[in-house]
């Protein structure tokens, strides 16, 4: 059986009842679907004091230390975030900038949005993969945004979601599973 990939997802949303963070989770287990993970879900919500009150990654505590290296250390990363006036929030970024600038080259990402409507979509081609092209990552190319109406309580309701989730998922697993042959990237 192949070793699991350290899969990360940052949350960036602050709200605790985030549809961001049940949209990272239906990817997370369309992901587990076709990959083996070891799965870490950091909240920003559970960061955001500590994040925002840090000028320079020596004045974070402990915990947000280890979030940070966490993040760092991940095999796959799932960055998703919720759409404010037609971007991601600071709070989101200043996390990403306290992060290693070498820490994410080569890394898989995939990218994750939520917002009031449809016509925040590009925020994951205009915002999100410039972000972490800038930190060199690898950035999968299907992200996944999802607006109110896609879900049903607590769940995805739309089919249309769900299939394009689905279909991130697979081309993820096709890009991570070429990675992990020999001769290319460690991703494990």
């Amino acid at each position: 059986m192949p070793t699991p990939l350290n899969a990360v997802a940052v949350v960036g949303s602050t709200s605790a009842t985030s549809r961001t963070l049940l949209l990272a989770r239906a990817i997370l287990t369309e992901l587990s679907r076709h990959l083996p993970l070891n799965i870490h879900v950091v909240e920003l919500g559970a960061l955001a004091r500590d994040v925002g009150n840090a000028l320079a990654r020596s004045e974070l505590p402990a915990e947000a230390e280890a979030q940070l290296r966490r993040i760092e250390s991940a095999d796959l990363l799932l960055a998703a975030a919720p759409v404010f006036r037609g971007s991601y929030p600071g709070l989101f970024k200043h996390l990403f900038d306290l992060i290693d600038i070498e820490a994410l080259v080569d890394t898989p990402v995939l990218l994750a949005a939520t917002g009031g409507s449809e016509r925040h979509a590009l925020v994951i081609d205009h915002q999100l993969r410039p972000l972490f092209s800038f930190l060199q990552a690898l950035t999968l190319p299907i992200g996944v945004y999802a607006t109110p109406a896609d879900f049903d309580g607590e769940h995805v309701g739309s089919t249309l979601l769900r299939e394009r989730i689905a279909l991130a998922a697979e081309r993820a697993a096709g890009v991570l599973g070429a990675a992990r042959a020999p001769g290319l990237r460690r991703i494990a």
